[in-house]
């Protein structure tokens, strides 16, 4: 299987990665750290992010880098943060990864010049670190996942904290939310996870939130990909999915998950053979199930081919995230998805 040789090439060549120019060491190196989603409300295990000064300057405009990179300041009133939709909110994301930092809500007028926050979505985000620079003592705000200089938070701000986080706005933009949104989970596997993840990730800004790959359907606790591998794990290889059910339904979502899988393959899919490539919907909700049972004879009397459908419908059991170096696999590689789907 080809999959497995190019994750043994991955494992023998290094631990640290190149991806997209970002240096990011793989679970091997154990270079990871907690971050928070604000969407998901979950605390995930990422990479840090490194990058050149070359590539920094080629991602950032001439502002962004002079303040996240080289530790600028923008000057008072000079900018203003993106606002939310009418009737949405959002959150601030740092400018150089996307790591969420301040809820929108947050914000509040301190009449300095520079937006103001009296929290951050989870301190596991920002990192705080001693700056006597320009002959003050002062505490620096920086994201924990690539280091950009956010700004400085002082105590001198509003209840409950007392804290303001005094914050460039050239360093953040504005993922906005509707004020409503209430999000739910599915989960599919339909064989190597990395084109699966593909698949669902062209519908981010379209009711999907977020997504991870990882195991699941088995009793193996923790596993890692060499586990899953060896078939003896009961594990699937999955995709979880994040969405938001006003902007997308779980009918869906099963339509993308019937159409980039073969149902009627009962021992992997394209040239990935073995347990672990098996079809399967995990239903997290008896109305998953009924909607999953439906979709299933749907597909029997469209197709109407000889044998039965072998995608399973299973309740779900425990998500295990796969190594980071499985996240979002083409996206970070800057390619389109050649891990074969049906």
């Amino acid at each position: 299987m080809y999959r497995t040789i190019i994750i043994a090439v991955i494992a023998a060549l290094a631990t640290t990665l190149t991806v997209l120019g970002a240096r990011v060491t793989s679970s091997a190196g154990k270079d990871m750290i907690s971050i928070y989603n604000a969407v998901t409300g979950e605390v995930q295990q990422v990479s840090r992010i490194e990058r050149s000064d070359e590539e920094w300057r080629r991602l950032l405009t001439p502002e962004q880098y002079r303040v996240t990179r080289l530790k600028g300041t923008e000057q008072p009133f000079s900018g203003s943060c993106e606002l939310p939709p009418e009737g949405a909110t959002g959150v601030h994301q740092c400018v150089g990864c996307g790591t969420d930092l301040f809820k929108y809500d947050t914000k509040f007028e301190s009449g300095t010049g520079w937006p103001s926050f009296w929290e951050p979505v989870s301190d596991l985000n920002i990192r705080r670190e001693p700056d006597d620079s320009h002959g003050m003592r002062r505490t620096e705000v920086l994201c924990a996942r690539c280091g950009a200089h956010l700004g400085h938070v002082f105590d001198d701000g509003p209840p409950p904290t007392k804290k303001r986080f005094c914050i460039n706005s050239v360093a953040l933009r504005l993922a906005a939310q509707r004020a409503s949104a209430r999000f739910d989970k599915a989960t599919f596997a339909a064989g190597c996870f990395w084109g699966v993840e593909s698949a669902f990730r062209k519908l981010l800004g379209k009711g999907v939130a977020s997504t991870r790959v990882g195991y699941t359907g088995g009793d193996f606790p923790n596993p890692t990909y060499e586990d899953v591998s060896s078939h003896g794990t009961g594990h699937f290889e999955a995709v979880e999915v994040t969405f938001d059910p006003t902007k997308i339904s779980y009918q869906g979502l099963l339509k993308v998950f019937w159409r980039i899988h073969n149902p009627f393959r009962s021992d992997g899919q394209g040239p990935d053979i073995g347990p672990q490539y098996r079809g399967a919907i995990f239903y997290h909700t008896q109305e998953q199930r009924r909607l999953a049972e439906e979709s299933k004879l749907e597909v029997e009397r469209v197709q109407r081919r000889s044998g039965e459908i072998a995608t399973r419908i299973l309740p779900a059991k425990q998500f295990y995230p796969a190594e980071e170096y499985h996240q979002q696999y083409y996206e970070k590689r800057g390619t389109a998805a050649s891990c074969p789907i049906f």
